[in-house]
């Protein structure tokens, strides 16, 4: 699970703020990095929902490269012969950011074109319409109760939990197919 901050809603215009991501089933496996601002952009409001200071991150928040190439590395790290596959609330959003900054950085993406949106999954799990998929939604379904703090870490936390609920435990889904349970 992913999640974002930044200073708008372009990557190509504003900047990527900080990152927070855990392995959905292992949530105790997380990282989080504050970024130093790469782009000039700033829509007051975003910024304002974060609370994050572009001040402090341009003193103290990690090189946007350096960023890019931890998280790359944890991912790998965490899942060693597994394919990652890269999990948001509103995925195209948290994508976009992270994908451009990893391949600007990078070349590449430890993803590939792996990736799963929660809102569209909830959308076609529960039959509900598009403005029917907020997490709010989604939480309130599955009986979680959610307050975003809008760090990225806890809200890729919170996320991860919710979509959980949502999935049900995994020891309790059923075996897939052609499989047998010993």
């Amino acid at each position: 699970m992913v999640d974002v901050e930044t200073s708008g809603p372009s990557p190509a215009e504003h900047a990527l703020l900080s990152l927070g991501a855990c392995v959905v089933f292992r949530p105790e496996q997380r990282f989080s990095v504050e970024v130093r601002p790469e782009r000039d952009g700033v829509d007051p409001r975003a910024v304002a929902v974060s609370g994050l200071s572009l001040q402090r991150l341009a003193r103290e928040g990690v090189p946007e490269g350096e960023a890019m190439r931890a998280f790359a590395q944890w991912v790998e790290d965490t899942t060693a012969g597994v394919r990652p596959v890269f999990v948001a609330h509103n995925a195209p959003f948290d994508w976009m950011f992270v994908a451009e900054a990893l391949h600007r950085h990078l070349g590449r993406n430890p993803f590939g074109h792996s990736a799963l949106d929660t809102k569209a999954l909830f959308m076609g799990m529960a039959g509900v319409d598009w403005p029917a998929t907020s997490l709010d939604d989604l939480a309130a379904h599955v009986g979680v109760t959610v307050s975003l703090p809008h760090d990225a870490l806890a809200d890729a936390l919170l996320q991860a939990e919710v979509l959980r609920a949502l999935l049900g435990d995994p020891v309790q889904r059923p075996a897939p197919s052609g499989s047998m349970d010993t």
